[in-house]
């Protein structure tokens, strides 16, 4: 069989909720690909990730989604704004696995590794903890609702409890709350005519990239974070009323759970048969992934007599590679490169570590990339003088 290679689905945004709110939460039009690997992780997908799953040529039913790490990478930006601040970018990542037998506990053997784009992640995973938590509160209602079974209910689920978190969370905008989950696709937020402040909110990485939470952007693309006022985030969110609200993390915290699984991939079908079938979030984060899986003993397709067999596995050791300098702590909280430790020694003589290659790789792709950008620069300011001159010459004429 021959495999031919697939690049990721787009990292866009679908649409978010809507409301009469104008600074409602909303999708950012100029959410863009991730530049920094979008060129690596749109090629280096392995043979085993131009299966479908709906030609069941592998099946991942039988794993669990593991949160592992949120992380910034700032980078050379590939387009170039005349407003910009400066000529990079940032980008924020979430890094998972699928565990088999649901062991996110340990999750150690057998099982693959992927990275997304944050915003891509959030919309698979917000999106599947609503749906639990509307099927928690339903069950919770019709279970508890019949006095005439109330013991044989509560054996099966505490109606105190339940019901109590439901109704919290049924009067969160009536005691002044909204669900963080909410704001983590970019989109504005706080708007003040006389000082001319304007806020964007969006998700970002936290706690070095063990939590996800909301921050504060001064750009419609969510890349100049605002930790000043970040801290102060409650001061510019507002209802319709133009009241102040606090943000209720009792969602999206579920999309990080230190330990645990964020979802099983298995769920029955929906006509009740008693068919499984592969769960949604699942396959929406599997198919628009880098991937990392041989590595780990994940269950796989068998590739190696395809003839793209060199070209794919060199773009796995790729996402491979640049996943382990992230779970290495090789970029800081905020994006930027952390550069440690000192040469190896090969045979008396210094020698630079892969990880010391593969910063000096960065920092010359970088340097380059600036490079060209001065040239463009230079040539349209001489372009500009060029034509300047040949007016006042026309003129003198």
């Amino acid at each position: 069989m021959k495999f031919i290679p697939t690049t990721l689905a787009s990292l866009s945004i679908a649409a978010g909720l809507a409301s009469a709110n104008p600074f409602a939460p909303k999708v950012s039009r100029n959410t863009r690909e991730a530049s920094y690997i979008g060129g690596l992780l749109e090629h280096a997908v392995p043979t085993s990730n131009s299966r479908r799953l709906d030609q069941e040529e592998i099946d991942i039913s039988g794993y669990s989604i593991k949160f592992e790490k949120c992380q910034s990478v700032k980078q050379y930006a590939e387009e170039q704004y005349e407003n910009a601040d400066s000529v990079l970018e940032t980008k924020r990542f979430v890094i998972f696995r699928l565990c088999p037998n649901h062991s996110c506990a340990d999750c150690s053997e057998g099982y693959g590794e992927y990275i997304i784009d944050l915003e891509s992640y959030l919309e698979s995973t917000v999106q599947h903890k609503q749906e639990e938590l509307e099927n928690y509160c339903q069950s919770c209602e019709e279970s508890c609702a019949a006095a005439d079974d109330a013991v044989n209910n509560r054996r099966l689920i505490d109606c105190d409890s339940c019901y109590k978190e439901c109704q919290n969370i049924e009067n969160m905008e009536e005691n002044g709350y909204a669900e963080a989950s909410e704001y983590t696709q970019c989109g504005k937020v706080y708007e003040n005519d006389n000082t001319g402040v304007i806020y964007y909110a969006g998700a970002v990485c936290a706690k070095s990239g063990s939590r996800i939470k909301v921050g504060l952007f001064t750009d419609e693309n969510c890349e100049n974070f605002d930790e000043t006022a970040t801290t102060n985030i409650d001061k510019y969110l507002k209802n319709n009323d133009g009241y102040n609200i606090r943000l209720s993390y009792h969602v999206l915290k579920e999309t990080f759970p230190n330990g645990q699984c964020v979802a099983s991939c298995l769920q029955e079908d929906e006509d009740g048969n008693g068919d499984v079938e592969t769960a949604e979030v699942c396959q929406n984060l599997y198919e628009g992934s880098g991937k990392c899986e041989n590595s780990h003993g994940f269950v796989g397709m068998d590739y190696s007599n395809s003839d793209y067999y060199a070209v794919q596995q060199a773009n796995e050791d790729a996402v491979c590679n640049f996943v382990a300098n992230i779970q290495a702590g090789h970029y800081a909280e905020s994006g930027e490169v952390v550069v440690t430790g000192g040469m190896q020694k090969v045979n008396g003589s210094p020698r630079t570590t892969g990880t010391q290659n593969f910063f000096l790789s960065f920092f010359i792709m970088g340097s380059v990339g600036l490079a060209a950008y001065a040239a463009l620069l230079h040539q349209k300011i001489t372009q500009g003088r060029s034509a300047d001159l040949s007016a006042q010459a026309g003129a003198m004429a």
